[in-house]
């Protein structure tokens, strides 16, 4: 029998369950930096060096931290799921935990990209840009991270995914963070909508809203896996 497809959408909430800090975190590691001094175009023409060490320590950060249940919950479905992994975050967690197909929106945290090209993306080993670092085509290389005000280029994509989903899984977003937030509106008719996350996010945009677990990715996750693979056993 043909696997259902499920596409996982994934927001800051499931990494900081591994540690991860986020620039929404009150008392987070990045609570002394304003999003516009550390991630606009503006700033790195204007602070390189800030801009540099800033994600080189969230690089080096990611490379201290691990995946979490919720992760390893997600990966598991592949077992009983076409699953596609959609991403708000630009740590690898998903990866390591075993997930096959994962489409990052705002950029990949442990790739560099040419800063003249969008499209020439390489990646870094260990966890230190240089600050004169080039990438192949010569240009000064910079984060692969889509800053803010700079378009999302794997959005589409993300669109086609989530329109031709069986069932929706929205795991740690505040669904605040648009474009991405909009996904939740190309879910097909009758294809149902779960929620995990402790907050409120907003779900106007959400048709088809089946459960609302109230928890934390790393909890939440693996209960709704295990509820999952029983209504397909």
């Amino acid at each position: 029998m043909e696997k259902k497809r499920l596409v996982v959408f994934t927001g800051a909430g499931v990494s900081a369950d591994s540690g991860i800090s986020t620039f929404r975190d009150a008392d987070g590691l990045w609570a002394n930096y304003r999003i516009e001094d550390v991630c606009t175009p503006e700033a790195l023409e204007r602070h390189r060096e800030r801009v540099i060490g800033f994600y080189n320590t969230r690089r080096r950060e990611l490379l201290a931290a691990e995946p979490n249940a919720g992760h390893y919950a997600l990966a598991g479905l592949e077992e009983v799921f076409e699953v596609r992994v959609i991403t708000q975050n630009i740590d690898d967690l998903h990866e390591r935990a075993g997930s096959g197909s994962v489409l990052h929106l705002h950029g990949e945290l442990r790739k560099l990209r040419s800063s003249v090209n969008e499209r020439l993306v390489f990646p870094i080993e260990g966890w230190e840009q240089g600050l004169e670092d080039r990438a192949p085509d010569g240009s000064l290389a910079r984060p692969f991270v889509v800053f803010f005000g700079e378009s999302v280029p794997n959005f589409e994509q993300a669109v086609e995914i989530v329109s031709r989903a069986d069932l929706l899984i929205v795991a740690g977003t505040s669904l605040a963070v648009y474009p991405a937030a909009s996904l939740v509106r190309y879910v097909p008719d009758g294809a149902p909508v779960y929620l995990v996350d402790p907050g409120e996010p907003d779900v106007r945009g959400v048709r088809n809203l089946r459960q609302h677990l109230r928890m934390r990715g790393e909890e939440g996750l693996p209960l709704l896996a295990a509820c999952l693979r029983e209504e397909m056993a």
